[in-house]
Parts: structure tokens; C-alpha cells; sequence
């Protein structure tokens, strides 16, 4: 996910510096939302194929039934956790820790419009 994160974040930020305004957080946001999209069909490709694997080992009543579904719902609960991780807790962690730089749009604004000032005197 940071691989996808990082690479819409820099391409937005090329974008954005070739036309002389600075990154705000709504770029962020905007780079964040475009990076964690790309993701969502790899993921939920791969956690659908194991669980519909997972699922049989669920349901059978054979012997040695009961051990298999003891390994199966854990692994089961993995695959639901790492999906919200990586889905949800991962783009979230990492607009927390790059938003610290970029500046809100309105403080942009400001600036800009500040400087639009001091150029005008």
C-alpha cells in the first residue's frame, strides 16, 4: 500500500510544483484517495481467493474436521484484519504522518493571497 501511496504522492507533488503553488492537504488527501484505489482490486482479489479456499474447511463434518476449523477461522480473522489494516488503518497512518507538512487550504490561500500583496507594494 505505502508502494502505491508514495508513488501518487509523488506524482501529485511534480504536478503540482511545475505549476508553482505549494501541496496542501487536500492534495494529500486527493493523492491518498487516488493511491489507496489502485490497491482495493489487488486485495480484495487475493482475500476473496483464500477465504472461498477457507470456507469447505469450515463447513466439512469429516474427520479431522474440528482440528482444520480450529486453523481455519484464525487465519479467517487474519485475512478480514489485514484487509481493514491495509485498507483503512494504513492510508490513514500516512496521511497523519505527511500531512504534517503540507499546509490546510485555507492557510494556502492566505499565503498566497499575502504574498499577491507584498508583490503588489
Amino acid at each position: 500500500m505505502l508502494i502505491y501511496l508514495d508513488r501518487v504522492w509523488n506524482e501529485v507533488g511534480t504536478k503540482i510544483t511545475a505549476t508553482g503553488r505549494s501541496l496542501t492537504r487536500a492534495d494529500l488527501h486527493h493523492a491518498i484517495m487516488e493511491g489507496a484505489v489502485e490497491r482495493v482490486r489487488p486485495k480484495m482479489m487475493t482475500v476473496v481467493a483464500i477465504m472461498a479456499g477457507l470456507i469447505p474447511i469450515l463447513w466439512s463434518t469429516s474427520a479431522g474436521s474440528e482440528i482444520m476449523q480450529r486453523i481455519g477461522v484464525p487465519m479467517i480473522g487474519g485475512m478480514v484484519s489485514s484487509t481493514l489494516l491495509t485498507l483503512i488503518v494504513t492510508p490513514a497512518i500516512y496521511g497523519l504522518v505527511k500531512g504534517w507538512g503540507p499546509a490546510s487550504n485555507a492557510a494556502a490561500v492566505r499565503s498566497e493571497s499575502v504574498a499577491g500583496q507584498l508583490a503588489a507594494e
